[in-house]
């Protein structure tokens, strides 16, 4: 049986492009050293910061299979982004997830024939499970950007016994009081994830333990010290480090979308070049990139 045991940080990696968009591996083993060598031991390839959806399925594998071969040598924990694709392609990336040795899966629900119900989001998530039987499987509930609604507490608690290999969601969404409620069903068997960068003290305060957020890609010292203060209940100190990670976070997205934005404060606040976003997602003007980097500088 499937066993999933990993909590903590988790960065949710970009896709580095080149100029000529196709993509990047060569920089995979670099940005995999830059963040182990900043205390963070997981990562999330192909989830929305990574812009999963936006690669077909042969730069999916191949992407894959760099950052398998990378964790080999820095030892991090290795979770793989299968959905956001027909399902024919989800089960074909589930499954090669597993053959070249990721340690868990996550996955989108479908993005147009959408999950009306629990029941519906589970029956879709045995599929992906039969594909890799061996492999850890978490949800992936990104409502905002799914338009799948599914109440999580209900979910989780109508999953119970229905997928074996099932280990928990991760959990994109600012409604603090519906995490909470999902941490605490099923007994609180399963793991929850929270995607919210402006979120994590307050979350784990509740008695979260486990954070997916794009921040930790140019934030890592910021998120590790944070956690380590709620640890030792200086919650004073853990309020002021989540508001510097607020600050440094809407100072970079008030200037366009999530990701093109995120990856302007990544190439310009670390040694990691991960080029622009790939289209449809607009990339930034110079000046607006200037004042980044400017507005931002106070809070690195």
């Amino acid at each position: 049986m499937a066993t999933f045991t990993y909590r903590g940080l988790m960065a949710p990696v970009f896709t580095a492009f080149n100029k000529d968009w196709s993509v990047n591996t060569k920089v995979i083993p670099t940005y995999a050293k830059f963040l182990a060598d900043r205390g963070l031991t997981s990562v999330l390839v192909h989830g929305s910061t990574g812009e999963g959806p936006a690669l077909s399925v042969a730069e999916r594998k191949t992407i894959t299979e760099a950052w398998v071969a990378a964790a080999k040598t820095t030892k991090q924990h290795v979770m793989i982004q299968v959905g956001g694709c027909p399902l024919p392609d989800v089960l074909e990336l589930a499954k090669h997830a597993e053959q070249v040795g990721a340690d868990s899966i996550l996955c989108l629900p479908e993005l147009y024939f959408k999950a009306n119900t629990a029941q519906e989001l589970i029956d879709y998530l045995k599929n992906v499970a039969a594909a890799a039987p061996n492999t850890p499987l978490l949800y992936y509930h990104i409502p905002m950007w799914s338009g799948v609604h599914v109440n999580m507490e209900q979910f989780l608690n109508l999953s119970v016994g229905q997928i074996p290999s099932f280990h928990g969601i991760k959990y994109t969404s600012n409604d603090l009081s519906e995490a909470y409620n999902a941490l605490k069903a099923a007994d609180g068997r399963y793991a929850v994830f929270l995607g919210a960068d402006t979120l994590v003290q307050p979350a784990f305060a509740l008695g979260f333990d486990s954070v997916i957020a794009t921040g930790l890609n140019f934030l890592p010292e910021h998120f590790v010290k944070l956690v380590a203060l709620v640890k030792e209940n200086k919650i004073v100190e853990a309020r002021n480090v989540q508001a510097k990670i607020t600050a440094a976070v809407k100072a970079v997205s008030k200037h366009g979308h999530w990701i093109p934005t995120m990856k302007v404060a990544m190439n310009s606040f670390t040694s990691v070049d991960v080029g622009l976003a790939r289209e449809p997602l607009k990339n930034l003007t110079q000046e607006q990139v200037k004042q980044i980097q400017t507005e931002v500088k106070q809070y690195v």
